[in-house]
């Protein structure tokens, strides 16, 4: 279960006819993979007459670009163990060398000191200018072929943070391939594909669809997440990976441009920022919401939506012939799901990502990965008779009022947000008598009065103590940038409600 990584590990063989297209600093670099192969081969070499073993853990701190691709491609062919940090959180490099025993470090920074790890700039600037022939897998620059077993480790990953500091978690060889092979089984990614990445590459799962590339023999295209319309303009992508909110905002953008009630109109409206190859859209890491699946899949342009974490990897996924709207697909190969006595979803797997995390405050782990290998996700579920997996809410997205009615937040949170001028809603009032709606504008002319009649339309079809009370609009719209999301946008509930505090407390007058 260690073939895909292996022949990553292996110089050479890689097609010339395929290619990858990276869009960075207002330039378009584009490689054949062949060539990419050959230039990671001849890093690894380097890295490892630079005096770097099996083993020793190489640092990434950089936003998308060929270079974050070189090392870690080059990483997987010396037996190096990279690991990777969100651009924009870390604005520092010694730390995090320090803090994560670090021999080497890559940072696109230009100044700045990266404490004793070795610095990879001046390396990886050499071999982006150097020119010449891909070398085959003898040649004498290039290392020879490591192989990995199952069990073996190429990356330390890291939790998104929405509950706190980063846990880091060591991702076995297994785990990724064998979620590689099931995503291959499922959609047959060929020659004609070209897939289009755009969240940071510091998340693995990103990087599989370079893997994938290199395995499988198709095109792939990267970018960071502000030229993703562009990119896929440019290039034309089959298969585009994005989050429920990018794909959202398109939506609004097409609603914006003009009538979609029809639907080939609709999909030619999609095409205008996505281009006219859309073989299928990916989505995954927050709820999408029916509305937004009927949106793209009534018109012609399937999104597929699935469920994974970085503690399980990919674990169910809708594909062609097999989707249900509100379900998050049905359970991949290798993977297997129940519900405990809780109602909370229990993944287990051939392959684990790991048992245990590594960087987390004492007893993280045990609340986790259970003692039988297994994965309890914190995320409320159903399976249904044919095996589709509803996730219902976070277990801590529960709300229980000051009366001990428990409230699911995620459909009411999923039913403000559809109104245009609502950019995200999340709900407050766990052991007060009612329940605050904080909104996230779309826009900073929104219409309040509008948002707020559309929320007692909500309420009216609810239960009285699901119902929302009061209302506080934030100043500015949730984003990575002010720390109230996610690098995969998803609330940061915590630092939203502490942000808002005195906001709330007013809303509940002699209750606060």
């Amino acid at each position: 279960m260690s073939s895909v990584i292996n022949a990553l590990a292996v110089t050479g063989g890689k097609p010339e006819d395929k290619f990858i297209t990276c869009f960075q600093g207002g330039r378009r670099h584009c490689l054949s993979l062949a060539r990419l192969d050959a230039d990671a081969g001849r890093l690894a070499g380097r890295l490892l007459r630079a005096g770097l073993k099996p083993g020793d853990r190489v640092g990434l701190l950089a936003r998308n670009g060929i270079e974050w691709i070189l090392v870690d491609l080059a990483a997987i062919k010396a037996g190096l163990v990279t690991a990777g940090f969100e651009w924009g959180k870390f604005s520092d490099s010694a730390p995090l060398v320090d803090r994560y025993a670090l021999d080497a470090f890559y940072t696109e920074s230009a100044g700045g000191s990266v404490g004793p790890a070795l610095d990879l700039r001046p390396m990886i600037r050499d071999i982006l200018e150097a020119a010449g022939d891909a070398p085959s897998r003898s040649a004498p620059d290039v290392p020879p072929p490591r192989f990995y077993g199952p069990g073996d480790i190429t990356t330390i990953k890291f939790t998104s943070g929405s509950t706190g500091e980063p846990k880091g978690l060591a991702a076995t060889v297994g785990s990724i391939a064998s979620s590689l092979n099931a995503v291959q089984a499922m959609f047959a990614h060929g020659a004609a594909d070209n897939i289009l990445v755009f969240l940071p590459l510091s998340l693995l799962q990103q990087r599989y669809w370079v893997y994938s590339a290199l395995a499988f023999g198709h095109d792939v295209t990267v970018a960071p997440f502000e030229l993703a319309v562009g990119a896929a303009q440019a290039t034309q992508p089959t298969v585009i990976m994005g989050v429920p909110g990018f794909f959202d905002g398109i939506r609004r953008q097409v609603e914006s441009d003009g009538d979609v009630d029809d639907p080939d109109a609709r999909r030619h409206g999609i095409e205008r920022y996505l281009g006219r190859r859309i073989r299928y859209l990916w989505t995954g890491s927050a709820p999408a919401g029916s509305a937004l699946l009927h949106f793209y899949n009534d018109c012609g342009v399937p999104l597929y939506e699935g469920y994974g974490m970085n503690e399980t990897c990919i674990v169910t996924k809708n594909h062609p012939g097999h989707v249900r709207i509100g379900s998050v697909g049905q359970v991949l190969a290798g993977k297997r799901i129940r519900i405990d006595s809780d109602g909370v979803l229990i993944v287990g797997a051939d392959w684990p990502v790991n048992t245990s995390y590594l960087y987390a405050a004492p007893g993280d782990s045990g609340k986790v990965f259970l003692p039988t290998g297994e994965v309890r996700t914190g995320d409320l579920a159903r399976i249904d008779d044919d095996g589709f997996l509803y996730i219902l809410g976070r277990s801590d997205d529960m709300i229980v009022l000051a009366n001990g009615r428990n409230v699911h937040v995620r459909a009411i949170e999923e039913q403000i947000a559809r109104h245009p001028d609502v950019h995200q809603c999340v709900l407050y009032g766990s052991g007060r008598p009612y329940l605050v709606a904080i909104i996230s504008p779309a826009a900073h002319d929104l219409d309040r009065g509008g948002v707020l009649s559309h929320i007692e339309g909500v309420n009216r079809t609810l239960a009285k103590d699901d119902r929302i009370v009061r209302a506080v609009f934030a100043p500015e719209p949730f984003s990575v940038e002010n720390g109230l999301l996610t690098s995969q946008f998803k609330p940061r509930r915590k630092e939203i409600h502490k942000a808002l505090q005195a906001e709330i407390d007013q809303q509940y007058g002699a209750f606060a």
